[in-house]
């Protein structure tokens, strides 16, 4: 699997590999996926990770691999989750909602911590990333975002949002360019994504109101 990390093309003297190419873009996909409900956006980000994880075990780069690995995890968790809840919307889809204030503190601590003991760690061990503490915001951020997907709030894009706000930057800084034109999509996809998700749970609110008055 070497291949992976050789080059597919340059283009505006950026060297783009092909696991950076194929890996994003099938993320991308699986964005895409997301923002339509689709149960395939979860087999769509196990590829990405798979492939990910491949190229960075072959290039010996543990700690990129480590943290595919914890994605590839979140994936099969979002995957389940979707599984078990299909249906609960009235059109048979996906049913999506805002997250209570008591969600929110847990996503927004999970975060802190998470980006502070994984930035920790980097620093500890500088073989394991390349920039620690904006590589520990975008992976922690990451699983956020992956996990409050799985339990269907519309804050997983708030946090996607904010994952793009540093991925963008850093990834054309340290030459990961295809990386860094996928995230700036990603942008795009993320405030779709997010107008569609906000219009669906404000119109799925009044309804659960009806039916629990009519239980009444």
């Amino acid at each position: 699997m070497n291949w992976l990390n050789t080059e597919a093309f340059t283009i505006f003297g950026q060297h783009i590999l092909w696991s950076d190419m194929i890996g994003n873009t099938i993320g991308l996909i699986a964005l895409a996926l997301g923002w339509r409900r689709s149960i395939w956006t979860w087999p769509a980000q196990l590829i990405s990770g798979a492939i990910l994880l491949t190229a960075f075990a072959t290039a010996h780069l543990s700690g990129s691999a480590g943290k595919q690995l914890v994605v590839i995890l979140v994936a099969l968790y979002g995957w389940w989750q979707w599984n078990r809840g299909k249906g609960q919307a009235q059109d048979g889809s996906i049913a999506v909602r805002f997250a209570s204030w008591r969600e929110r503190g847990y996503l927004v601590g999970a975060a802190a911590v998470g980006t502070l003991a994984v930035g920790g760690l980097f620093t500890a061990f500088p073989a394991l990333s390349w920039d620690p503490w904006p590589d520990a915001y975008i992976f922690v951020g990451t699983v956020v975002a992956m996990y409050a997907q799985a339990r269907g709030m519309v804050e997983f894009w708030f946090a996607w949002l904010l994952v793009d706000l540093v991925g963008v930057p850093l990834n054309f800084a340290n030459g990961f360019a295809f990386s860094g034109f996928v995230y700036v999509i990603y942008g795009a996809l993320v405030l779709w994504g997010m107008r569609d998700w906000w219009q669906r749970s404000r119109a799925a609110a009044p309804a659960t109101t009806s039916l629990e008055g009519a239980r009444a």
